[in-house]
């Protein structure tokens, strides 16, 4: 049985990312995914770094934190990854950088022989699903800024813990949606999640 990761950083309860997060979420489950499904908002997961957090070479130590260590031991036994969050100022929300930040650290999700050497993925999750919510036109977005959030998880996140098969979708523009769009939306996100187990 494959096992996911579904993560969902939006802090609004009723928001249409928790909409998502639950039919992603019960979509795996029908396939017979073992699914660890996290509001990350709601566990209350901190985002900021301590100063012991910092280092990027040597595997990182071990946590007194309690959540952070099981967050750790189990992103490295996941075979997917499913990440759900707005575009805020073209960057995840920050309990989600911060969740990158704390839970994808060396001897978890990468190992890094010297500070200019080539990381080595560590993560046995090859395959990840990104799904965005935006309210600024693709065309806008395209022409002023460029899609950073692409660059964040296609070049600097995913594969350099070793995901190779990143995959991104994104719904848009969420605050004139109607209920019809977003019934739409919620019927392609179950789609891509689906097809993220085969």
């Amino acid at each position: 049985m494959s096992r996911t990761g579904v993560y969902l950083a939006h802090p609004r309860p009723g928001s249409f990312n928790h909409a998502v997060f639950d039919a992603v979420a019960q979509e795996l489950r029908d396939r017979g995914s073992d699914v660890l499904a996290h509001d990350l908002c709601a566990e209350g997961f901190a985002a900021g770094l301590t100063a012991d957090e910092t280092e990027t070479v040597r595997s990182a130590a071990d946590t007194p934190d309690a959540q952070l260590a099981s967050h750790r031991a189990e992103v490295a036994t996941l075979d997917a990854l499913v990440f759900i969050h707005p575009n805020w100022w073209g960057m995840p929300p920050a309990v989600l950088t911060g969740w990158v930040q704390r839970v994808l650290v060396p001897g978890v999700a990468y190992k890094l022989g010297t500070s200019d050497g080539e990381p080595q993925g560590l993560l046995k999750a090859g395959r990840a699903l990104v799904l965005n919510t935006s309210d600024t036109p693709a065309d806008r977005e395209a022409s002023e800024f460029g899609d950073p959030l692409d660059r964040i998880w296609s070049a600097c996140v995913l594969p350099y813990v070793g995901v190779t098969d990143v995959r991104r979708v994104v719904f848009r523009t969420v605050t004139d949606s109607c209920d019809e769009t977003r019934a739409s939306w919620l019927r392609e996100a179950r789609e891509h999640a689906r097809a993220l187990l085969t």
